[in-house]
């Protein structure tokens, strides 16, 4: 079986998690029965394919299956040739109108027009694949006029191996001091840099956000306030040199999202045996459990109150991080390649597997 795994701008998402997902899916692929290309285009690039087909060669390379990972010009182009040649198409829905509000200047005001372009992109799958049945969910309000399943980004947890070697390192770079609360990825305000900040206002420990953010035109008036003039006892990264530093400095891993599909950066904390405190969101309830594998918080007090309660009860600490690892096991990548493999046979057998049992 030789399949396309397609992530047009991969250059620009490579600090994302949609280029952690992507990375993942052809990482989880490497030991199957699936040779993977990463380019539509016969050469690797658009310009080497429009030499080709101006010298009566192909534009677009030759694959059984078509799986796109992004929403652009590049990923339609590619949707529309697999169609004409009746190559199957799994498009799977990283984006969606909701999560991309609260996340860029004016991304409130193009998520409507977004979700109405994503209604039409999403339905020229045979099968879409999303994150969570949340996401799912969402896609089919819109409605997608596609089979939808779910299946889990999955976690490398060879990535994160050797972290706890950073942690002294780590802690005296960003002046850690005492029960360390963080966060990871890039600083939005959908990912709960408001309440992070404000819990933090309420509290005295150190709290340091691991991850980029932007500082020009395209950054919203609530990162450049918080980054800018942040409370005293929150420290924001930037750009981190090995991101097993952040899980190695750190003690609880406090992530007050207000949208996500899952929640890459929760998985990777709980495989470092991480103590989560988390927001009380669709995503986050259907992959973890309340004083299992993690702490879930509806309003800025119970945060406060569970970052009160870990710090009184290193036991409780504990637990709920040996838990935590057990729960990221689940995500592994082999687990993710055989569902994958499964799906890309099935549909090539045009068998579409969406039923929610079969995930």
């Amino acid at each position: 079986m030789r399949t396309l795994n397609y992530l047009e701008v991969a250059g620009w998402l490579d600090r994302s998690g949609i280029g952690t997902s992507v990375e993942h899916q052809r990482a989880a692929l490497a030991d199957r029965d699936v040779e993977v290309v990463t380019s539509p285009w016969e050469g690797g690039h658009p310009v080497d394919a429009v030499r080709s087909k101006l010298t009566g060669g192909r534009a677009f390379t030759d694959v059984d299956l078509v799986h796109c990972n992004m929403i652009g010009p590049g990923t339609a182009a590619t949707i529309k040739h697999a169609q004409r040649t009746d190559t199957p198409v799994i498009c799977h829905a990283h984006v969606t109108r909701e999560d991309f509000r609260d996340s860029f200047r004016g991304a409130n005001v193009v998520a409507p027009a977004l979700g109405r372009y994503l209604k039409w992109f999403y339905s020229q799958a045979d099968l879409v694949l999303c994150p969570s049945e949340y996401t799912r969910g969402v896609l089919q309000s819109y409605p997608i006029d596609a089979p939808i399943r779910p299946i889990t980004n999955g976690i490398d947890l060879d990535r994160l191996t050797g972290y706890e070697e950073f942690r002294e390192e780590y802690r005296e770079r960003y002046g850690i001091e005492g029960m360390g609360i963080f966060a990871v990825g890039n600083v939005f305000e959908r990912k709960g840099l408001s309440t992070f900040c404000r819990v933090a206002r309420r509290t005295d420990y150190d709290f340091t956000w691991f991850g980029t953010y932007e500082t020009g035109p395209s950054a919203s008036a609530t990162v450049r306030k918080w980054t800018g003039d942040p409370p005293d006892n929150v420290t924001f990264s930037g750009w981190v040199d090995d991101i097993r530093g952040a899980y190695g400095a750190g003690d609880v891993f406090m992530f007050p999202a207000k949208v996500e599909n899952q929640g890459i950066v929760v998985l990777e904390a709980m495989a470092c045996g991480k103590a989560c405190v988390i927001s009380d969101i669709p995503a986050f309830s259907e992959y973890y459990e309340d004083g299992h594998d993690c702490l879930i918080c509806s309003s800025e007090r119970e945060f406060v109150d569970a970052l009160e309660r870990l710090e009184a009860n290193p036991d409780l600490r504990e637990r709920l991080g040996e838990n935590a690892k057990a729960t990221a096991r689940e995500h592994g990548l082999d687990r993710v390649g055989e569902q994958l493999t499964d799906i890309y046979e099935r549909v090539l057998d045009g068998d579409v597997p969406e039923a929610v049992g079969e995930r």
